[in-house]
């Protein structure tokens, strides 16, 4: 697909200058590197969203693989995700196939639902994070964690619940910065993005992005991994 046919089949992703072009993003994350990605977690790894006119309707998972798929003839990938599984959930039913596939990168969403949960802990959650991301970062993967937009300050949530939810996904957000970083992996951190206070960022379940989102999430992914140097371990 050229420039010009993408830009006129999705003209307003193409004017979106918080996205990428497809073409752009290939050459970005050109470099030899990942050829085996697993897609690992909850409902934001399964891709939910609505689609919106005049932007591809791909998840963020779907764009990362289609980039690398474009410049790695050998390349391959799974997903592996379901909707509603908290960290310790996504670990038991997803672990061992995630391993079995012998990936070299997998994205990881992974923390949201925990944030929702009754009695919400946040050291309970970086042990989980942990159990999750080490296997697969000991195993040689690059492991990335996928940052959540600022969603609850939104103007999307009841104002008696909306503060709340925010400061638990707040520090959803730091565990998984620290976790995956204590492991060598990244984290592609979005809570900067100002765009993920825009409720017209999100589908009509008022929670998961929309096409737009997704399409931003992927050049926020792309930007952080062209990027990424792995640390070695003996510097960790």
């Amino acid at each position: 697909m050229t420039d010009l046919t993408f830009a006129r089949r999705y003209p307003a992703e193409a004017a979106d200058r918080d996205c990428l072009d497809p073409a752009f993003a290939q050459a970005l994350l050109d470099n030899g590197r990942w050829q085996r990605l697993v897609i690992l977690g909850d409902s934001v790894a399964a891709g939910v969203r609505d689609p919106l006119d005049g932007y591809r309707d791909l998840s963020m998972g779907e764009r990362l693989a289609e980039a690398l798929a474009a410049t790695r003839p050998e390349f391959r990938q799974r997903t592996l995700a379901q909707p509603f599984l908290r960290a310790a959930e996504i670990r038991e039913k997803f672990l061992p196939d995630a391993l079995a596939f012998e990936p070299d990168l997998v994205l990881v969403s992974a923390g949201a639902n925990d944030a929702f949960s009754r009695g919400f802990d946040a050291g309970r959650l970086t042990a989980e994070l942990d159990a999750l991301l080490r296997p697969l970062a000991s195993a040689g993967a690059t492991v990335a964690t996928i940052g959540l937009y600022d969603w609850a300050r939104s103007g999307l949530l009841p104002a008696e619940t909306a503060t709340q939810t925010a400061l638990n996904l707040d520090e959803v957000d730091v565990v998984q910065r620290y976790v995956v970083e204590d492991v060598g992996g990244i984290h592609l951190g979005a809570r900067q993005i100002a765009a993920g206070r825009d409720p017209a960022m999100y589908s009509a379940d008022g929670i998961h992005g929309n096409a737009r989102g997704h399409a931003i999430a992927f050049a926020n992914f792309v930007r952080h991994l062209s990027a990424y140097r792995a640390v070695p371990d003996w510097l960790r």
